[in-house]
């Protein structure tokens, strides 16, 4: 029995000399966790195959949390729309009458007014209309003949100025032949163009210093046919001299009559006589040749 238990002692200590030789070391205990876990990650790789799309991710709500506001988007505002340019009209300037122009009552005259078309499209069979102000007599509407784009054009009314004294300005507007209103450039409001005037009473110039001129000739005759004799009153607007000679209607040359001398503004008076019995209408004028330059008047009779 005692050689028996030695023999099996024996076999114990060479069991656990041999099982310690093959325990791994610390360095053999990190290599083996290494290759687990590469091939832990090969074997992920090798089972899902990647993909180019982005995953999405829904979290998860608790039930306190506050989901996030959806943004409203609005469809009230207006869309864009291009402004066409098709017809436009600009204002370029009054060619007669300008602002301010003074006129006596009743006075008639023509407004003239000059605009372009700076639009994309002819105007054909356009108007011009009265808007509003003061019509001054002009007529309600006025055809405008045919402009194409890059042209100018006149446009033109008669009007007449109003009896009273005052302040005067009437509006006019540009109409296509379907009845829209042509915008106006530079116009009033970008929308018209309109004539301004002022009515003031004539008055009596009481300017001394004005040039010496002859400002009236008148006639007052006497006789008929076979004696007929015509004065001429001269009258002037200061001191001066006045040359002048008579006409006669079978184209004689009478005699020049000697210079009116005035020492102050007045009437002065010279005649001439003509024993004619020539059929038809007979007469003189009178023409002054200095300071005037102009023919006044005619004295005339008739002989059967």
């Amino acid at each position: 029995m005692r050689k028996n238990f030695n023999i099996i002692n024996i076999f114990l200590v060479l069991a656990i000399f041999l099982a310690s030789c093959n325990l791994p070391s610390d360095q053999d205990v990190q290599n083996i966790e290494l290759t687990s876990a590469a091939q832990t990650v090969e074997a992920l790789l090798s089972a899902t195959p990647l993909s180019n799309s982005t995953p999405s991710i829904t979290p998860t709500l608790g039930p306190s949390s506050t989901p996030f506001p959806t943004l409203a988007v609005s469809t009230n505002t207006p869309a864009a729309t291009a402004t066409s340019n098709c017809n436009v009209a600009q204002f370029l300037t009054d060619v007669t009458i300008p602002d301010g122009t003074i006129l006596t009552p009743n006075a008639t005259f023509t407004k003239k007014w000059r605009l372009k078309n700076i639009g994309s499209c002819a105007w054909n069979g356009f108007s011009m209309t009265f808007d509003s102000g003061d019509a001054m007599g002009g007529p309600a509407s006025k055809p405008v003949a045919a402009v194409n784009p890059g042209q100018e054009v006149d446009l033109e009314v008669n009007l007449t100025a109003p009896a009273a004294v005052g302040n005067y300005r009437g509006y006019w507007r540009l109409v296509t032949n379907g009845n829209v209103l042509v915008p106006v450039v530079n116009g009033y409001q970008g929308k018209s163009f309109y004539v301004d005037i002022k009515v003031q009473n004539a008055t009596t110039p009481t300017n001394t210093s004005a040039p010496f001129a002859v400002t009236s000739v008148t006639f007052t005759n006497t006789g008929g046919c076979g004696g007929f004799t015509a004065t001429a009153n001269i009258t002037v607007n200061g001191p001066g001299t006045v040359n002048f000679h008579w006409i006669r209607s079978d184209g004689g040359v009478p005699a020049v009559p000697p210079a009116l001398v005035f020492a102050a503004a007045g009437t002065q008076s010279a005649s001439i006589s003509w024993n004619t019995t020539g059929s038809g209408t007979n007469w003189f004028d009178v023409y002054i040749d200095d300071p005037n330059h102009q023919q006044f008047g005619r004295a005339s009779f008739t002989c059967p």
